[in-house]
């Protein structure tokens, strides 16, 4: 069985994190992607230094330093008056404790980075128009079959086929939670960028039941502008264009600094959001969920992407260490990442309930970081930004599902 692959559904980050790991193990890798054409959508993303010890394990740690925006803070302001809620240093202080920086970079990059790396491996072989919807086990083997009839066999299935994962619908069949939080993207020119804001931080303005963020691409030639807010309408998870008719309505009482943001992008992207409730099993034989199949999450925590990453450094270092046991490693790999990723789901839904807090509830976050030192800053981040290669199969060994 040794000639027969492991087979990816799903070509986003996840798909393609996983893709490399595999590859680095010694196994040769069919990937599916329904999309006619290999490319990422969305905007800007935050990168911890937990996502740059994943590049670095993955083999694209030069790739995606020479693409990324290096910041020199993150800040959190009161989108009514302006206030400081907490200011973090990113400088070299944050690299020694954390081994690595923090980072803003445009989405496709870093999927352009994952997907170079695959391809000069030349052990991945890309199905692109593909969307897998059958699945088969024989206890050996994985058989997967397409909408068009087209059926493909390997060793394991790596489901990385996104929140709205086929293969999580089979095997788990859980329902996804509509938030009713919705989400606006746009990349704004820098020269259409107000100056007043052109800082070189991850910055984020907290609202009444809203939030908006902004921090430079692309070398400081682009900002990311995200607005998210509880709508009024019932949402159906999903993607759609917005309007700037609506973003504006959700703040109307906020500051003119942070208002001028809203009418910067000439067009917006709209996404109604969800995430699941975390599960204690992603494994089903020799097929094994990874990234938003496994865990989605909403946004709070800017950790969907590094997860995915995290994710598929975890499953081949676990398959390096049962000596590429595929089920061995596919239990491994769970234990070592439940709990983790489940807080990221669990604590991403209290930071949105902390970003958008109103009325006694802002007074109280607008208090709760007041004098914080910069260290204590950092010791709150230990569990988030501590993880790299070395550790990252620790957490098994205390994994209990019970």
């Amino acid at each position: 069985m040794e000639q027969l692959p492991i087979l990816i559904s799903g070509g986003g980050i996840g798909g393609f994190a996983a893709a490399l790991a595999l590859v680095r193990q010694g196994f040769k890798v069919k990937l599916f992607e329904q999309a006619p054409e290999i490319g990422e959508i969305g905007a800007g993303i935050q990168l911890g230094p937990n996502a740059f010890h994943a590049f670095d394990a993955l083999g694209i740690g030069d790739k995606a330093r020479s693409r990324a925006v290096y910041t020199d803070y993150m800040v959190m302001h009161d989108a009514l008056d302006e206030y400081v809620i907490g200011k973090i240093p990113t400088d070299e202080n944050f690299r020694k404790r954390f081994g690595n920086p923090y980072a803003v970079i445009h989405r496709a990059d870093i999927h352009a980075c994952l997907v170079e790396g695959a391809q000069e491996t030349g052990e991945v072989q890309i199905h692109t128009n593909t969307r897998i919807e059958g699945i088969e086990q024989d206890g050996k083997t994985v058989t997967v079959t397409d909408t068009n009839g087209n059926t493909y066999t390997g060793i394991a299935l790596i489901a990385a086929d996104g929140g709205k994962s086929v293969v999580r619908e089979k095997y788990v069949g859980d329902p996804a939670l509509v938030t009713g939080h919705v989400v606006y993207r746009a990349v704004v020119d820098k020269e259409d960028f107000p100056e007043n804001l052109r800082w070189n931080a991850a910055s984020l303005w907290a609202a009444p039941k809203g939030h908006l963020v902004h921090y430079p691409l692309r070398g400081g030639e682009q900002y990311n502008v995200v607005v998210t807010f509880h709508s009024r309408e019932q949402e159906v998870w999903g993607v759609k264009d917005g309007s700037r008719e609506e973003v504006l309505s959700y703040f109307t009482n906020i500051c003119p600094k942070a208002k001028q943001l809203l009418s910067l992008p000439k067009s917006w992207k709209r996404w109604s959001t969800a995430d699941r409730d975390p599960i204690s099993n992603w494994t089903h034989g020799r097929a094994t969920l990874l990234g938003d199949a496994a865990h989605p999450t909403t946004q709070y925590m800017a950790q969907g992407a590094c997860m995915a990453m995290e994710d598929a450094v975890t499953l081949g270092e676990a398959l390096r260490t049962c000596d590429n046991d595929i089920e061995k490693a596919f239990d491994l790999y769970q234990r070592a990442r439940v709990a983790r990723t489940a807080r990221i789901v669990l604590s991403s839904r209290e930071m949105g309930r902390l970003y958008h807090a109103e009325g006694v509830q802002r007074l109280i976050r607008n208090d709760l970081w007041r004098g914080r030192s910069t260290e204590r800053f950092y010791d709150a981040m230990e569990w988030l930004y501590g993880w790299n290669v070395s550790n990252c199969l620790d957490a098994a060994k205390n994994y209990s599902a019970d």
